[in-house]
């Protein structure tokens, strides 16, 4: 199976974008590029119709011209990580939910830690709003691109 990226600046640093065929099946942190390269088969740096959509669509997130995404997705995962991981697109844009809240949502309230764990594992950020879940006592708490981006991301949306 072919996969195709790029990589693109953003205000939150360098991200890559992979996709395969007409569905984006990644967008990760630069930092953290190196273990999930390794879940895709023939990589290819190669524009492609969903990848242009991408970043349009990621320009018009940053620029505030749009608060949610419209981009055909495939994630792989367990089916607990599926459930886990599309649970976030439900979170509204400006609004957090903690962990406690996400597993209550997905009908397994007693695995607050496995869905925190899953969600360090979203192969989407910013896509899939994981950036949007904190802790039960507000703070903010571990994210793939760093504490710093997960903030500016939250405040992004709160000014808006």
């Amino acid at each position: 199976m072919s996969f195709q990226f790029q990589k693109i600046k953003s205000p939150v640093g360098p991200l890559i974008l992979v996709a395969q065929g007409d569905y984006l099946h990644a967008l990760v942190f630069q930092k953290r590029w190196a273990e999930f390269k390794k879940k895709f088969d023939d990589l290819s740096e190669t524009e492609t119709p969903i990848l242009k959509r991408a970043r349009q669509q990621l320009a018009h997130y940053f620029d505030g011209k749009i608060k949610s995404f419209d981009l055909p997705i495939k994630t792989t995962g367990t089916d607990f990580q599926n459930r886990v991981w599309l649970s976030l697109a439900e979170i509204p844009f400006g609004q957090t939910r903690t962990y406690k809240q996400q597993a209550t949502g997905i009908k397994s309230p007693r695995a607050t830690r496995a869905v925190g764990r899953t969600n360090g594992l979203n192969p989407l950020s910013i896509v899939l709003p994981c950036h949007r879940v904190i802790g039960s006592n507000g703070a903010l708490t571990g994210y793939g691109g760093g504490l710093k981006a997960k903030k500016f991301l939250l405040e992004l949306e709160k000014n808006r």
